[in-house]
């Protein structure tokens, strides 16, 4: 008999990675089963997605009564409440003080896209800065904004014109604050003038890049920079999104506002669903046509996200997250000096992560990582793994896993980070 992994290979194409060979046959909150009857705990959450769950029951509820409606209208010829309502819902939650607008699209990719396109449209500039580790997705203007070639770039050709990038600050790897601010102070005067960047991208915290959060003093002076040179500040929220670092939006953690806002993953649930977000002014730059697509807010994805905002504020999942990330991280500080290939434990609310370097070199160890992961999915419990080096493991449970599971899953992860020594 054909295996599926067979089947896969023979009719998928390979670009389409895979971190695991299992071929899911049902889900619940933080659990999946495949279709030999295995069941693991889903530490990865589709990369962000079912912050609120697989298959909530509210959500499923709504999409199912949006089903018995109409499933396809195409906002752009004949419009629908829901993406008006869902639209100025993210509106009044989004951080910032001045009146907002909103757009739906499909993808995170879509969503930087479009929030790259406003911007120009809006100053007339067309320069964009992004950062070194930053992953803003796989379309062409995303790769050309993500700060990692391996495997996003390879073999692609050359990218859009007109991007830049900076070092990001991670004082573990040696990149201050002021480091970071001297460098983009460099590019100014040496590559691009300030006055044709339309706009600065990034992630508050980074996501593919290994979860390292901006820190406030860099993110302040970004603002400065900002408001100084006319620039754009566009928050990539598409991971950090929806209660996961322990606010409904990771800029809340800062003391300023970005004018653009990108997001998606658990916008809605786990049905396909992005957006732009920003000031009304620069939302409105773009003439009648120039935004939208097809399926841009699409009926289920928007009847899904109502109800995935309604789980977050009514089951308090923001306190939750933090609840749940602090146990996480007291845990593995707990054999923090059993394991010196930890170097680090970082992370807002839940979204969280462990960095490991190799203990003789006291370099990145993408090796390490990847023995714990391996150990881990074979005792039934799924991680990712994340970093420029590959050396580290996020934790992106639901936020909605139930003690009993997430007490599980800790045991597994402790067991497999010891198994990964001997």
């Amino acid at each position: 008999m054909t295996s599926l992994t067979d089947r896969k290979n023979a009719a998928i194409s390979r670009g389409v990675g895979m971190t695991t060979q299992i071929y899911a046959d049902r889900a619940e909150n933080a659990e999946i089963w495949d279709k030999d009857g295995n069941r693991y705990i889903d530490f990865a959450s589709g990369i962000a997605v079912v912050n609120t769950g697989h298959r909530h029951p509210r959500v499923i509820e709504a999409v199912k009564a949006q089903i018995d409606r109409f499933t396809h209208t195409c906002h752009q010829v004949v419009p629908y409440e829901t993406y008006v309502h869902l639209a100025e819902r993210l509106n009044a939650l989004l951080p910032g003080d001045f009146a907002k607008k909103t757009i739906f699209v499909t993808t995170g990719a879509e969503a930087v896209e479009n929030a790259v396109k406003i911007a120009r449209a809006a100053t007339g500039r067309q320069a964009i800065i992004a950062f070194g580790g930053g992953f803003h997705g796989r379309t062409f203007m995303g790769m050309a904004l993500t700060g990692k070639v391996a495997p996003y770039k390879i073999g692609f050709g050359a990218m859009p014109g007109d991007v830049f990038h900076a070092p990001f600050p991670i004082e573990l790897h040696g990149v201050t604050v002021e480091q970071a601010l001297a460098a983009l102070k460099k590019l100014f005067a040496a590559d691009v003038d300030p006055g044709r960047v339309a706009a600065i991208i990034l992630e508050p915290v980074q996501g593919e890049g290994g979860f390292y959060p901006a820190p406030p003093a860099f993110m302040r002076a970004l603002r400065d920079i900002c408001d100084q040179h006319g620039i754009l500040l566009i928050a990539d929220e598409v991971q950090t999104g929806f209660a996961r670092t322990g606010r409904l939006f990771a800029m809340e953690l800062y003391d300023v506002a970005a004018d653009l806002t990108t997001m998606a993953k658990s916008l809605a649930g786990g049905f396909p669903l992005a957006a732009v977000t920003g000031r009304a002014d620069i939302m409105d730059a773009p003439a009648p046509g120039g935004l939208g697509g097809t399926y841009g807010g699409n009926p289920l994805g928007i009847a899904a996200a109502h109800a995935v905002l309604d789980v977050i504020e009514d089951e308090k999942l923001c306190e939750r997250a933090e609840q749940l990330g602090g146990r996480l991280k007291q845990r593995l500080a707990a054999i923090r000096e059993q394991v010196p290939e930890i170097v680090d434990i970082r992370g807002p609310g839940f979204m969280n992560a462990v960095e490991f370097n190799d203990v003789a070199t006291n370099l990145p160890s993408a090796d390490f990582a990847n023995r714990v992961r391996l150990i881990a999915l074979d005792k039934g419990l799924i991680l990712l793994t994340c970093g420029v080096h590959g050396n580290v493991i996020r934790f992106l449970a639901p936020i909605t896993i139930e003690d009993a599971v997430f007490a599980e899953a800790l045991d597994i992860l402790e067991s497999a980070i010891m198994q990964a020594r001997a």
